[in-house]
């Protein structure tokens, strides 16, 4: 009978065995649960900075950490296509950098070329969007990818909109994945609403149901160097202050979409101590260093109070040193800080949690 009592014990233990190991399971999920990192939240407002540095370097961490103290959240950086039909040379070697700080920072690859390139046959377009394929196959952590950039600009696109529409939906359905931003791109100038209202006529006629783009990229560069951010502007330019334009020319064939303002900036003259740094003759109006921190704060701090605005990119990270370049960015030739660094990573703090008002 001991012999039967013991077999007969034998379920109850191994029940009582199962039901402990049951307990501690759950109890361990529950604290991994509580435990666990938080994924990284996405900002309100996505800030970031037009920057190829990362590509010429053999330390391409070292810029990210570099852009990361001054509050940079990603980096766009130019990919260009001059009709080849394949990577090749130094351009795999920029690429390769470019996902070593796309797994630190979010990285956006604009690919594009000048107007003498413009794809406008389908051969052509067919070409363009595999090579953007194979950029991105080898910086497979980009977050987002521009197709061409200001389109509507003679400087970048010699083809019409109906074109760049056929050039979107033909790399949008071999690009197109998780995780990542397809966008267009248009320039302030050289009529913006009509380019888009033209896009859009063309988008309907071609009855197509996937989109064209994930969200719709614009440079909203000032009229004039020293004008507010919300400067209002007659037809025929859209800045920043003509935002309810943007989004009434957008929402007439595309619903109600996403905007990303891929490029602005606003530039700054040279202080004569640091002029050794730069040559040339500069071919614009600037505006002071001061004025400059000013007016991108604002810049900055307005686009996060626009509804539709996901990101805003500075152009860009350090001054061009021939003075009939930009002098926009944050830094003087040199690798001084301007004082613009310190208004951009205020606002940009100030973007990443809301709308904090008006600018």
């Amino acid at each position: 009978m001991a012999g039967d009592q013991a077999v007969a014990a034998r379920p109850r233990i191994a029940r009582r065995l199962i039901a402990v190991a049951l307990l501690a399971g759950a109890v361990g999920l529950a604290a991994w649960l509580v435990l666990r990192p938080s994924p990284a939240r996405e900002p309100h407002l996505l800030v970031g900075v037009d920057d190829d540095t990362l590509k010429w370097t053999s330390d391409p961490l070292g810029v990210v950490r570099w852009q990361q103290a001054l509050g940079v959240q990603a980096v766009r950086v130019w990919v260009p296509w001059q009709g080849e039909a394949r990577l090749s040379g130094a351009r795999i070697d920029e690429l390769a950098r470019a996902e070593q700080a796309a797994q630190r920072m979010r990285v956006v690859l604009a690919v594009s070329g000048f107007g003498r390139d413009t794809p406008t046959t389908a051969y052509a377009q067919a070409r363009f969007c595999r090579f953007a394929k194979a950029a991105l196959d080898e910086v497979p952590d980009a977050r987002g990818l521009v197709v061409w950039n200001e389109a509507n600009s003679p400087t970048f696109w010699r083809g019409t909109a109906a074109q760049y529409a056929s050039l979107l939906a033909r790399c949008y359905d071999l690009l197109h994945r998780h995780g990542l931003t397809l966008l267009d791109s248009t320039a302030s100038a050289h009529a913006p609403e009509r380019f888009l209202r033209e896009l859009g006529a063309a988008y309907r006629a071609s009855r197509r149901t996937l989109p064209l783009v994930d969200a719709f990229g614009h440079n909203p560069y000032p009229r004039r160097a020293g004008e507010r951010p919300d400067a209002v502007h007659a037809t025929g330019f859209l800045g920043q202050g003509d935002y309810p334009r943007l989004m009434r020319v957008l929402r007439s064939a595309f619903g109600t979409p996403d905007v990303w303002y891929l490029e602005s900036g606003f530039q700054s003259s040279v202080p004569p101590t640091l002029s050794s740094h730069y040559h040339g003759r500069e071919n614009v109006e600037t505006v002071t260093p001061e004025l400059q921190a000013r007016r991108l704060g604002e810049a900055i701090r307005l686009a996060a109070c626009q509804q539709h605005v996901r990101a805003f990119f500075n152009f860009e990270l350090v001054d061009e040193s021939q003075l009939a370049g930009w002098q926009s960015g944050l830094i003087w030739r040199g690798v001084h800080r301007k004082p613009a660094a310190a208004a951009f990573a205020a606002a940009a703090r100030q973007a990443a949690a809301g709308c904090p008002g008006r600018p």
